[in-house]
């Protein structure tokens, strides 16, 4: 059997969203496999910090940071560049970073509508569209972080769903764009990590009712199948892998 694990030595990731949550643990995944990462954050410095110090500690100079907004879309064509500087080279791009709110019909305001469709959905295009060339130039991939709620609508959060539906579409769109040099892929999730507020216990029962395996998954679920996607997955482009215990099995 072929020992396709040395083959991410050297190579590049960067990823939105990194320091916490399902992003830390993509990062620790795809550094393990011998990627060198460019974390992204926000506004979670402190976090991210840490991350970076635990992982050059592992391996020396293989991780750096970088800050954005990428609400700013004039921002991101800089974020990618110093991605590809770091190392001279960007083979993935890992689209993580999310908003997640609730957005009941008749209360959604625009500033909501902005920052959902922004960030699940406006920035992974035009983050994509500025790492096309270095992507192109190594033969690189591109993974989306989607959702099960983009093909299955939430209650309640109409507007998150219709983004990552959008996002959906989007990593079709790209593998088209971008093919043959770029693969470009999606992993949705189900229930993984629990939102940090406002979810009852008994709502979080009726979830894992309604899948099939009868338990939430954990973000090393959603970090192998990132890991699979960059590494393992050379024919396949244009589709999204439901890491969802059989939750979208059921109405």
């Amino acid at each position: 059997m072929q020992d396709t694990t040395a083959t991410l030595d050297g190579k590049t990731a960067l990823i939105t969203g990194a320091a916490h949550r399902i992003g830390a643990t993509i990062a620790r995944t795809l550094h393990a496999a011998g990627l060198n990462l460019i974390l992204h954050y926000r506004g979670s410095r402190a976090a991210a910090e840490a991350l970076c110090a635990d992982l050059n500690g592992r391996r020396a100079s293989s991780v750096i940071l970088t800050q954005a907004d990428l609400l700013d879309i004039a921002q991101l064509p800089a974020l990618v560049e110093q991605a590809h500087a770091a190392w001279g080279r960007l083979d993935v791009l890992v689209n993580n970073a999310s908003s997640f709110f609730p957005t009941p019909v008749g209360t959604v305001t625009e500033d909501q509508w902005n920052n959902l469709l922004g960030t699940n959905l406006k920035a992974p295009f035009f983050l994509a569209q500025a790492a096309a060339e270095h992507l192109r130039q190594a033969r690189g991939c591109i993974v989306n972080i989607a959702d099960i709620h983009g093909q299955r609508p939430l209650k309640d959060h109409p507007v998150y769903s219709i983004a990552k539906a959008g996002l959906g579409m989007l990593t079709q769109a790209l593998a088209r764009e971008l093919g043959p040099e770029v693969r470009v892929n999606g992993v949705a999730p189900g229930a993984i990590l629990w939102p940090e507020r406002g979810l009852s216990e008994a709502a979080k029962r009726q979830i894992l009712d309604r899948t099939a395996l009868k338990r939430h998954g954990s973000p090393q679920d959603i970090a192998r199948a990132v890991l699979f996607l960059i590494r393992d997955a050379d024919y396949m482009t244009g589709q999204i892998l439901n890491v969802d215990g059989g939750r979208s099995l059921s109405q």
